[in-house]
């Protein structure tokens, strides 16, 4: 939890003390803790293990390290966390007797930094800088901003400078890149977006193939990052098995060879509701860095997918009427790939499947 009030900023934090593994707790009769020996020993190794790793920035600039204001050891079921005002009366507060027989393993370990500010208006931001305490580090953070809603952030692993309270600028760039990655990421979006524009590679009927798509993923994608879908757990799964299905779909009419430019408009457009289902659900993992600006976010993130699109498309269509014209002659050309993507399409068409078959599905 991060709060700046007037010209300091505290920082509250709470890990399994078991995540400090290099240190040597001092143990009584039992096993279980010797909270007084621990005791001073605990602020240095909460300025070694959280306090010179975690880099706080304020406007760009980054923060000295803090000071170690107070420190305790928690039973893993202490509920203070809460709330800010609960987490730093318990920081704060009188320690644990040494009969509380708590092991080290069952404990947790709480700090109160405080760091030197400018301004509580300032605009901050953070790099956790806690990869070292475990295999998979999960950052649960908190921060009050003077009189506005709390912001939530669950960072998983991400090393990555993250602000604190976003200005619409931040939020629209870093929402475009993700869009942009995403679709360049996503294995089978690339191959039905193949599958779409191989028998079609003219820019007339491709512009009109592609702005269907394009139209139909925006609309689902909007409509979920908005909570309008469902959120049960078998949801993702069927997406993903539908979109194994166009896949094969659209390999299939290619093999055949009857699909019209209509037909195409039609089959792009069905389907790209249901690639916008499965954009939008790696959008919700990042709405947490939206700030107050979901809006542009929103059009950010399909900004960045369409970007991603098109910059396939510049390499993928050329590359595609080298091969059918020079290479091979066009029509087995297009059997040849086209069965090549159906190939992978089935097989994951199958394993989804198996995966959804697993969920109990209710409408």
């Amino acid at each position: 939890m991060l709060k700046p009030e007037g010209r300091q900023l505290r920082m509250l934090v709470r890990l399994p003390l078991k995540a400090m593994r290099d240190v040597v707790f001092p143990e009584q009769g039992g096993g279980y803790l010797d909270i007084e020996q621990l005791a001073p020993m605990l602020p240095d190794a909460a300025t070694v293990w959280i306090g010179q790793l975690v880099e706080l920035y304020e406007d760009g600039r980054r923060l000295p390290s803090p000071r170690v204001e107070a420190v305790q050891i928690s039973y893993e079921s202490d509920r203070s966390f809460a709330s800010f005002p609960e987490a730093l009366a318990h920081t704060t507060g009188p320690r644990l007797p040494n009969s509380s027989n708590l092991h080290w393993s069952q404990a947790m370990f709480d700090v109160l930094f405080v760091y030197d500010i400018g301004s509580e208006a300032s605009k901050f931001s953070i790099r956790p800088g806690l990869r070292h305490l475990a295999t998979r580090v999960v950052v649960s953070l908190r921060y009050l901003p003077p009189g506005g809603a709390v912001r939530a952030y669950e960072l998983q692993g991400a090393e990555d400078v993250v602000p604190l309270d976003p200005g619409w600028t931040d939020a629209f760039a870093r929402f475009v890149r993700l869009g942009f990655l995403h679709i360049l990421d996503g294995t089978d979006h690339l191959l039905f977006l193949a599958c779409l524009v191989i028998p079609f590679r003219r820019l007339k009927p491709l512009a009109g193939i592609v702005t269907a798509f394009t139209i139909a993923h925006s609309i689902t994608l909007a409509t979920s990052a908005l909570g309008y879908a469902p959120d049960q757990g078998w949801f993702p799964p069927l997406i993903e098995l539908l979109i194994a299905v166009s896949i094969v779909w659209m390999a299939l009419e290619n093999i055949v060879g009857t699909t019209t430019v209509t037909r195409r408009w039609a089959m792009a457009f069905g389907f790209g509701l249901v690639h916008g289902f499965g954009f939008s659900f790696a959008l919700r993992e990042t709405l947490q860095f939206a700030g107050s600006h979901l809006a542009a976010s929103l059009v950010a993130f399909n900004a960045g997918v369409e970007l991603g699109q098109l910059a396939v498309l510049i390499v993928l269509v050329p590359a595609l009427d080298f091969f059918l014209r020079r290479v091979v002659p066009e029509r087995t050309g297009t059997i040849i790939l086209s069965a090549l993507v159906a190939h992978t399409g089935w097989h994951w068409m199958l394993e989804r499947w198996d995966r959804l078959h697993q969920y109990r599905i209710g409408w």
